[in-house]
């Protein structure tokens, strides 16, 4: 359970991201909302996982997941470059995180 909470918690962030993006394209209520609700999930649900998962572990993963996530997000919805070299990039992140999971 605590690796669903982990990985929860680092698509909050995405969330929290998202928002950050959304306060400085249209300051709004829910903009704010997505902003201060991804991240006070994602501290929650990291903070529950840390029970069980080593904090080095548990934090590397969760960055992961959220910068990955953020990076396809931007991609995705706001026109971000997909050049091969940051795919690369985010393919090791994803490699980096498997393996720790892996070795925990």
């Amino acid at each position: 359970m605590s690796w669903i909470s982990l990985v929860l918690a680092g698509l909050c962030e995405v969330m929290g991201v998202i928002g950050i993006n959304q306060v400085n394209r249209n300051r709004s209520v829910t903009s704010f909302l997505l902003l201060i609700g991804g991240f006070g999930l994602s501290f929650a649900l990291l903070s529950y996982a840390m029970q069980e998962i080593a904090m080095g572990t548990a934090y590397a993963v969760w960055t992961g997941v959220g910068t990955v996530g953020s990076a396809l997000v931007g991609m995705l919805y706001y026109g971000d470059s997909k050049d091969a070299k940051r795919l690369f990039c985010i393919a090791l992140i994803v490699i980096s995180v498997i393996g720790l999971k892996l070795i925990e």
